[in-house]
């Protein structure tokens, strides 16, 4: 097993072969519009994805799946020649979808901000239903205020408690 650093480094080095050799060398039309974003090797340097987009139609990017498929093997000879490493990596090609997980996080988050602003927009007029700040204050009690409740009825209170004991 070789070191996480050296894969690593590998992969950046395997992305930067295929996306100079697809705009130099490979001059199939269907590869027009394809960037090669990344690239990922397993611990073992056996294997190896390249992660790509195409900016187009799903057709286009159909087409260009098929024609990196058809220009695997070139790719590859060219990474094991440029590499110098004892084992040339497989190559596999994935089309990568960060942009369009991106753009929904974009449209969610504009939702969002629209949310916020209508939620922000009614509080603008609103007023409390009690007071302003029930809890900065204890509530004062007003003497003049009497309550409904009669010395008979703290009586039969008392003995209630007595009662049960």
């Amino acid at each position: 097993m070789a070191d996480s650093a050296r894969a690593r480094r590998l992969a950046k080095r395997i992305a930067a072969i295929v996306a100079t050799e697809l705009e130099h060398t490979v001059k199939d039309p269907r590869l027009a519009m394809v960037t090669v974003t990344t690239a990922t090797v397993t611990p073992d340097l056996r294997d190896a994805v390249v992660y790509y987009t195409v900016y187009g139609t799903p057709e286009e990017a159909e087409e260009s799946a098929k024609a990196l498929a058809s220009a695997t093997g070139v790719l590859r000879s060219t990474v094991g020649r440029q590499t110098g490493i004892k084992f040339t990596p497989t190559l596999a090609f994935r089309q990568d979808t960060l942009g369009e997980h991106a753009s929904h996080i974009e449209d969610l988050l504009a939702a969002a901000r629209a949310s916020d602003a209508e939620v922000a927009q009614r509080a603008e007029g609103a007023t409390y239903a009690g007071e302003a700040d029930p809890y900065k204050a204890p509530r004062e009690v007003d003497p003049d205020d009497t309550d409904d409740w009669s010395d008979e009825d703290a009586d039969l209170t008392d003995e209630r408690v007595e009662q049960h004991p």
